[in-house]
């Protein structure tokens, strides 16, 4: 027996004639060119495609790096095998820095290699347990390269080298003294890792010359097990910034959080007062952005007024400098006049203090 033509073996067997007949009613229904032309026409499903990607706000959008002195200063950290957290990291400030005029240039050198010990879920570094033997050339090619540059600041950082007797404190100090040695009139920020929390080894950093010392404490107190690894904590951070400004008098201090982790802004107002506690004079604060899907996802984007909000409250509270912005990092223009100024005014008054005490 025959199947009704409402079914679907029925429909099967209609006529080419029908389809055709079908297939013109519904394209007559359908849009026009002038709809796509227009954008009214709905979008054809996604279910078999992939999600679009989230689009970034229009005030995290930075032009491609270019520049004569971005070029140069490629160019030499290229020809001495040194690494720096600008490209490790990806840093979207990375043309603004190293294209920075008339000596505000500012490039973050990254020494102790390329490879971490910690596994912070925010950072795009790579990591093992075992990064492998530290260069013994490194300090003298990295203050080669650098007493090359035209530039009046230069920010040294490391990654974490947990896997040393001394956490490459003494790699670390013996860089920033040879930078000192060839350039005694570079303002020289080391942004160092915690070194578990040992003083005598963020002894050895603090007084090898620097002129600002610099210790991220990243997030807030509540969040540090979720943003960082479990080796690092809020307590040891602080402690880490107390006694570098201790240790050497004088010293200029500075710290940096990530907003937009799951922070609150209560939480944020403590660990600025917590950071004043501890000597910090020179605070950042900066959007999280996710480097890849294997990194914690972002809980939110602040918009750049709330950032004005929270630079002009560290201000009002009594930092002695605030850089805030979505694209902040630690580092972002370091170089900046009036940072360069303040240090080398705490610079002088050291020198001074130092003159007036008894022999």
């Amino acid at each position: 027996a025959c199947l009704p033509a409402g079914t679907a073996l029925g429909r099967s067997f209609s006529t080419a004639a029908g389809r055709q007949t079908s297939l013109a009613a519904e394209l007559e229904k359908g849009p026009t060119l002038d709809d796509f032309v227009q954008g009214g026409a709905a979008a054809a499903p996604r279910s078999r495609l992939r999600p679009a990607r989230e689009r970034k706000p229009e005030w995290l959008k930075v032009e491609r790096p270019t520049g004569d002195n971005y070029q140069r200063l490629r160019k030499s950290l290229r020809s001495l095998n040194l690494a720096t957290v600008c490209e490790e990291a990806r840093c979207p400030n990375i043309g603004e820095c190293w294209g920075g005029k008339e000596g505000t240039a500012t490039a973050t050198i990254m020494v102790m290699g390329d490879t971490c010990t910690r596994a912070c879920r925010f950072c795009n570094v790579k990591t093992a347990k075992a990064p492998g033997a530290l260069d013994p050339m490194e300090p003298a090619n990295t203050a080669d390269a650098i007493a090359s540059w035209d530039i009046n600041y230069v920010v040294i950082t490391s990654v974490d080298r947990d896997d040393l007797p001394d956490a490459g404190a003494a790699h670390l100090a013996s860089v920033i003294r040879e930078i000192k040695a060839r350039k005694p009139s570079l303002m020289l920020e080391c942004l160092a890792p915690d070194f578990s929390g040992v003083e005598a080894l963020v002894g050895q950093v603090a007084r090898a010359g620097l002129n600002v010392f610099a210790h991220n404490i990243e997030t807030v107190e509540r969040l540090q097990g979720r943003v960082r690894d479990r080796r690092a904590n809020y307590a040891q951070s602080l402690s880490v910034l107390e006694a570098a400004r201790r240790l050497q008098p004088g010293l200029v201090t500075k710290s940096s959080i990530m907003l937009g982790v799951g922070e609150e802004a209560a939480e944020v107002r403590q660990a600025m007062r917590d950071l004043l506690s501890a000597g910090v004079e020179i605070f950042t604060l900066g959007q999280y952005l996710r480097p890849s899907k294997k990194h914690m996802p972002v809980a939110r984007m602040l918009t750049p007024e709330e950032y004005e909000a929270w630079r002009q409250e560290g201000m009002d509270m009594g930092f002695k400098y605030v850089a805030s912005g979505p694209l902040v990092r630690s580092s972002y223009r370091a170089g900046e006049f009036f940072l360069e100024a303040f240090a080398r005014e705490r610079q002088g008054q050291a020198a001074q203090t130092a003159a007036a005490q008894p022999a």
